[in-house]
């Protein structure tokens, strides 16, 4: 059960960060939703695997957020360098 709220809070979590994150969104919303996912998983991995926090809190959803962000940017680095290709 944990797992399924990570991946409902990272729906919300792509949400914010493509509302955060400044730029056109080269993949819309579906690609958006999957980096929050991945970016709330990868958060939730990192962080109680070195104690930083527990599984769940308001830290937890902060961390998801910058996740989020930071793999959207990288993102748009990639998706953009590619396009001008």
């Amino acid at each position: 059960m944990h797992w399924l709220w990570v991946f409902i809070v990272g729906l919300v979590v792509g949400i914010i960060a493509k509302l955060i994150t400044p730029g056109k969104d080269p993949g819309g919303f579906i690609i958006t939703a999957i980096l929050g996912i991945i970016g709330s998983v990868l958060a939730t991995w990192v962080g109680e695997r070195l104690g930083w926090w527990p599984a769940t809190g308001l830290m937890h959803f902060i961390a998801s957020i910058v996740g989020a962000i930071i793999l959207l940017v990288i993102y748009h680095a990639v998706f953009k360098r590619n396009a001008t290709s």
